[in-house]
């Protein structure tokens, strides 16, 4: 997995819950080098060991070079590691001659991104990477999505698929003191991503009762000051965790999100939420948030300012979205993974059939304790 955004959180969350069943997870990082903050948190996950690498991640620019050289890498610590299974995150790497069974996680890709923020299908500059992923992603034994509307993206563009299924993120918020919640508007994530979309609500801040707290990297593009708006830069998980405890309403106006880990953090931590009218914050979270056209500053301002108007409603909200986000628990997602872990590992590396056209999503779900087993 990479250490560049929520797949780190999603890949931790993980080894923490199978770490507490006895199962010892190597994370093969990539990239760019763990931070302080990332160690930090690494070493505290009982069962975790970090293998750490700086090669490109197949959607930055011009990377396959850097991506087939990490496939040797990644071969050579198979056969140092000789693990029951393989759990990719990445795309590109799933059709190596790997030993173990390969199931892989789609979190999000370049093509339904393309299609979410720029209204057209991706260029044919692209199409390296469209046959790549697709190769990767056929081969693997088993394909995860992450939400319901990522799977039927990946289906749609690259599949058949042997086997797949959806299964939602948990998440493990870090302990923070709770200092109550204050009159104060937050929202993260890159801010140079078009996907994110924060622009939309740094233009929507203007003339709104609270304060708008902006977190994350932005490559020096929104240096510039801007009105009722306060960019804190990247922060750690320890200060995310002390501003969503703080924080009464959170925004998120993005174009694509293929799940929101940072949506759920909020959820959990109390925030009443703000979200895009986008199809994956509908299917996650359903009534338990206000919705808003993400091309429309308008919008944004007018359901924001619904919320700072009525405290009471702001409460309300703020406590659907706490009881939705009991859905997205670790220890849940860590227990349907172990239920196909297991599937994977009882029929070997040897597919029984080819890819068909009419696969369907797998809804058997395993809530039982695993024995001690190794990953």
């Amino acid at each position: 997995g990479d250490t560049v955004g929520g797949v780190w959180t999603y890949a931790t969350d993980l080894a923490r819950s199978l770490g507490k069943r006895g199962i010892h997870t190597h994370l093969a990082t990539m990239g760019r080098p763990l931070d302080s903050h990332q160690w930090r948190e690494a070493s505290r996950i009982s069962g975790l060991t970090i293998h750490e690498s700086c090669w490109k991640l197949e959607w930055m620019e011009d990377p396959w070079e850097s991506v087939d050289a990490s496939c040797s890498w990644l071969l050579n610590l198979e056969r140092g590691l000789s693990p029951d299974l393989i759990h990719l995150n990445t795309y590109a790497h799933g059709n190596l001659p790997w030993n173990a069974p390969v199931l892989m996680v789609g979190h999000s890709c370049v093509l339904s991104w393309w299609r979410a923020v720029k209204k057209r299908e991706a260029p044919d500059r692209l199409n390296r990477y469209r046959q790549r992923v697709k190769e990767g992603l056929r081969a693997a034994d088993m394909v995860i999505g992450v939400s319901r509307f990522m799977l039927n993206q990946l289906r749609s563009d690259y599949g058949p698929f042997h086997r797949s299924d959806r299964i939602y993120n948990g998440r493990h918020l870090p302990a923070s003191h709770f200092v109550g919640k204050r009159d104060l508007i937050f929202s993260m994530g890159r801010l140079w991503d078009e996907g994110k979309n924060v622009r939309s609500l740094i233009q929507a801040a203007p003339g709104l009762r609270w304060p708008v707290c902006i977190a994350g990297e932005d490559h020096g593009q929104l240096q510039q000051r801007h009105e009722n708006v306060r960019l804190p830069g990247r922060l750690s998980p320890d200060e995310v965790a002390g501003w969503l405890a703080k924080a009464s309403i959170y925004v998120m106006p993005a174009r694509y999100e293929p799940f929101g880990l940072s949506v759920l953090e909020a959820a959990m931590s109390g925030c009443a939420l703000v979200l895009s009218d986008i199809p994956t914050f509908r299917e996650l979270w359903g009534e338990s948030a206000l919705y808003v056209d993400p091309e429309s500053p308008a919008d944004i301002h007018r359901q924001i300012d619904r919320l700072t108007a009525d405290t009471g409603l702001c409460r309300q909200m703020a406590e659907k979205a706490r009881r939705r986000s009991r859905r997205y628990d670790p220890c849940r997602m860590a227990a349907r993974y172990l239920h196909h872990y297991r599937e994977l590992m009882a029929a070997g590396d040897v597919k029984t059939a080819a890819p068909q056209p009419n696969d369907t999503i797998n809804s058997t779900q395993d809530n039982s304790e695993p024995d001690s087993e190794h990953l």
